[in-house]
């Protein structure tokens, strides 16, 4: 559906009942589109952020970015804001998924097209579409990343593991801990495996706010309870690297047996002299950039009036229907490439890992 492009000179626009003047666009502009991101707390936001905004004023459009502290009440505002603003196409990633039913209501009655960034925005027919990493990839990889290091296609175990993941309001969470978990349930079930907590379901094992405080105050808990008594644990499946620094940070103070085998997500800046000294074993990395730059292909196709490019139209389901997706592919990262992937692609300098 073909869009006319606001206009610095735009009347006033009726919103929610209440006539809010645009803000001002560039003549030269091409049009305002709204970023929303979820917080600053975790590195791979601000980069998210950053990568698309400038992706995005490279192509001739000016940039709304907002970042709203984890909180979804400031989230549900800076969304209203910018439709109110005249924000001509929003890009969100939004902090719980059914939190944006009502503000996105707004932006479907003003033609304002939606699309979800990484965190599938649920129970709304005002998306238009969906970008991110293949995040059942993203598990299936980890997973089998630990049945590889464990070699448990050919030793009897058991091996003892712990499992950690994300936020229970992010969808991304069930694609995560169920693509990890479709490898590694039968093992679990052929006995190689074993959780000595019993913690196993996405319930047991989230992690508010993907926060490494929350991860590591109850990895410790686990530890005073099962692994005090001299129980080694063998591996910890952690869905992100936030929680894995919480691990390992509780394993750091509070575990005297073998090192287990950590996996990650997002190779944090934090995180990386952990792979390098091999205290965790991997990560996956999910390069932003190109997640960003398919972002802004998608927005320059809608707001030419074309349709955005996908690769994915029956995966991710919404609650509304199945929203078209593209879909870009993560890596595993290790002490063995993380040079290759990392430092000669750009990504960090090796001061940065240092």
């Amino acid at each position: 559906m073909k869009r006319k492009l606001f206009a610095a000179t735009l009347c006033a626009s009726m919103v929610a009942g209440m006539i809010v003047a645009p803000v001002a666009v560039k003549a030269e502009s091409k049009g305002l589109i709204g970023v929303a991101m979820p917080t600053q707390d975790l590195q791979r936001w601000n980069q998210d952020g950053e990568n698309m905004k400038k992706e995005l004023e490279a192509k001739g459009y000016e940039v709304d970015l907002q970042y709203a502290g984890n909180d979804v009440a400031t989230q549900v505002a800076q969304v209203e804001n910018m439709i109110a603003n005249g924000d001509q196409l929003l890009v969100i990633a939004s902090i719980e998924g059914d939190s944006l039913g009502t503000v996105l209501a707004q932006a479907k009655e003003a033609n304002i097209p939606v699309i979800a960034y990484d965190r599938l925005i649920m129970n709304t027919d005002a998306v238009s579409y969906y970008a991110t990493f293949d995040n059942y990839l993203v598990g299936k990889t980890q997973g089998q990343f630990l049945v590889d290091a464990l070699d448990l296609d050919n030793q009897d175990g058991p091996f003892n593991i712990e499992f950690v993941t994300g936020d229970p309001g992010d969808n991304n969470v069930n694609f995560f801990f169920g693509g990890a978990m479709d490898v590694l349930q039968p093992y679990i079930d052929a006995g190689k495996l074993v959780v000595p907590s019993g913690q196993m379901t996405k319930e047991e094992v989230a992690t508010a706010n993907w926060a490494t405080e929350t991860a590591q105050a109850r990895f410790e808990n686990i530890l005073s309870s099962f692994y005090a008594d001299g129980t080694n644990l063998d591996a910890v499946l952690a869905s992100n690297d936030s929680t894995a620094l919480g691990v390992e940070n509780a394993l750091d103070a509070n575990y005297t047996g073998e090192y287990p085998i950590i996996t990650g997500q997002d190779c944090d800046i934090a995180n990386m002299p952990n792979i390098i000294n091999g205290k965790q074993a991997m990560s996956v990395f999910k390069d932003t950039r190109t997640l960003a730059s398919k972002v802004v292909e998608m927005v320059d196709a809608i707001m030419q009036g074309g349709e955005a490019p996908v690769n994915d139209t029956e995966t991710y389901d919404n609650g509304t229907g199945v929203i078209p997706s593209y879909l870009c592919e993560p890596v595993a990262v290790t002490v063995d490439n993380y040079k290759e992937m990392l430092v000669d692609s750009g990504y960090y300098t090796e001061d940065q890992l240092k």
